[in-house]
């Protein structure tokens, strides 16, 4: 493939992306609403009154971040209508992808720049990549400063130049302060740091990331503007879930929805003998750690979100019968890309524990798995993936068929 049908190909993906926004796309059905009811009014109060809405912003019950609202808020005051604000945040969310691949030419330096470009562009194809570009909210903005904090520790792990552990932490407090569920990635990335650096350097990274911190602990714990406990949820007569500490929910939940996101690539990507090998060895511990966690299993439908299996489910059934059938193959898959390699266990292991709300929402995870897949997770069979000339193809076409099925729940199911 040329470059030339590579930029075509970009445009009109791209293309596609501005008429969803002219034809107010809402694949995610929630984040019109969000946008409307969360994010607009404190914006609009952001640009006239400032100090009060920051210190009274719980109020809104908004779950993440103010931050990014204040910078939206700044185009407001300029004078700019929200058609305008939106049409900025859009064109500033195309970032994702461009970060995206440049963090895969760092992992795959032997893959030809064409193949990694239209991996890239996946993304235009992401149900909430395109619904909160076009419905402005803090979730992709954290994802993107995320994405850049990955890419400077990937030029880290390549040069172990000290300045670019800077530049990833430094991207990670951003990514922190719009959206506070990645900062515990942190944990991963400073373990790495530690083993690969002088010790009198790692504390002073530590030290200046404590220091960073303050602000918002500050903001939390002092000043006492807690909104992360803020939030409303809908079918819960809009009083909000609170923390949730059963991590039977969240572990079979957000598997599932890892599972979801992995059909399409996952049997190019791993050694089909070996995953039977081990299913086999670590049957009997599959199992018995499935129904633990089938026995404390109680979410409901009134939280929200679920994800697609979850929802599917309880649709077509009534019942988690399906739901737990597929969470025994998911929970499986976990395991065995786990034991691959310790780093896949604390990435799996750090995305399950991110989110300690009692709602789930499958946009939370997506596309955040794909791009933890491919430039995070070790020992998976890469080669492979690049090597079939299907492997693309068929993920385009299950992207598509995620668009159909978001689509359908729209039209028939909310």
């Amino acid at each position: 493939m040329t470059d030339y049908k590579n930029i075509i190909f970009f445009f009109l993906l791209y293309i596609s992306l501005i008429i969803g926004f002219f034809l107010n796309e809402n694949l995610n059905y929630g984040s019109y609403y969000d946008w409307v009811s969360v994010n607009l009014p404190p914006i609009k109060d952001f640009s006239t009154n400032f100090y009060d809405t920051l210190l009274s912003y719980e109020k809104y019950g908004h779950r993440h971040s103010p931050i990014y609202l204040i910078f939206l808020s700044f185009f407001l005051k300029l004078g700019l209508n929200f058609e305008i604000i939106r049409l900025i945040h859009l064109h500033l969310s195309l970032s994702l992808i461009f970060i995206f691949y440049h963090c895969l030419k760092l992992h795959f330096k032997e893959i030809n720049k064409y193949t990694l470009q239209i991996l890239a562009f996946i993304i235009f194809l992401s149900p909430t990549f395109r619904s909160l570009s076009i419905w402005p909210d803090s979730r992709l903005p954290g994802l993107i400063f995320f994405t850049l904090s990955i890419y400077f520790f990937l030029k880290f792990l390549i040069s172990l130049n000290y300045k670019y552990s800077w530049l990833c932490s430094i991207s990670l407090i951003i990514t922190s302060y719009i959206s506070p569920n990645f900062s515990l990635f942190a944990i991963y990335f400073y373990f790495i740091f530690y083993k690969k650096m002088k010790i009198s350097r790692f504390i002073n990274l530590m030290l200046a990331n404590l220091v960073a911190s303050m602000p918002m602990l500050y903001y939390l714990f002092v000043l006492d503007v807690n909104f992360i406990l803020a939030g409303k949820t809908p079918l819960l007569n809009m009083n909000s879930a609170s923390l949730n500490f059963n991590f039977s929910n969240k572990i079979l939940i957000i598997s599932s929805i890892i599972f979801f996101h992995l059909i399409p690539i996952i049997f190019y990507l791993i050694d089909f003998k070996k995953f039977i090998s081990f299913f086999k060895k670590k049957l009997i511990f599959i199992i018995l750690g499935s129904l633990i966690l089938f026995y404390f299993f109680n979410y409901q439908l009134n939280f929200t979100g679920g994800g697609v299996i979850f929802q599917s489910s309880q649709i077509i059934f009534e019942n988690n019968i399906l739901f737990f059938i597929i969470s025994f193959f998911s929970l499986t898959i976990l395991f065995y890309l786990s034991n691959l390699n310790i780093s896949n266990f604390f990435i799996i292991f750090l995305t399950i524990i991110s989110n300690i709300q009692n709602s789930i929402y499958h946009k939370y995870y997506e596309p955040l798995i794909l791009i933890m897949i491919f430039v995070l997770f070790k020992n998976l069979n890469y080669k492979n993936f690049f090597s079939n000339k299907k492997s693309l193809l068929f993920l385009y076409f299950y992207s598509l068929f995620f668009i159909f099925l978001r689509i359908i729940k729209n039209a028939y199911f909310v």
